[in-house]
């Protein structure tokens, strides 16, 4: 398989993103030099390995989650730089 124009232009509407024609060309380079690569890898046999499920034989090992200490709310704000009577107050950081 290639890469043409076209494709480039299909996956760059579906990412949303615009090229001009030298990132257009470069980008399609290196796809091409990506698929090369994937059909190098299925020049190897791999017919007596297992597939690879996980990446080691570990299984999780998480420890139970305990309550050890509850703080009241007003604990919880009593260091709070800035709050009011129930809730921190943390600067707006969403612009229109």
């Amino acid at each position: 398989m290639k890469i043409d124009n076209e494709t480039i232009d299909k996956i760059a509407h579906l990412a949303r993103l615009e090229f001009d024609n030298a990132a257009k060309e470069q980008i399609k380079k290196d796809m091409n030099n990506m698929l090369a690569f994937v059909d190098k890898l299925n020049e190897i046999d791999t017919s007596s390995i297992e597939p690879l499920i996980y990446m080691s034989d570990e299984v999780n090992v998480l420890r139970e989650d305990i309550v050890k200490h509850e703080i009241t709310q007003s604990e919880a704000l009593k260091n709070a730089p800035k709050h009011d009577s129930d809730y921190f107050k943390v600067p707006k950081m969403i612009e229109k």
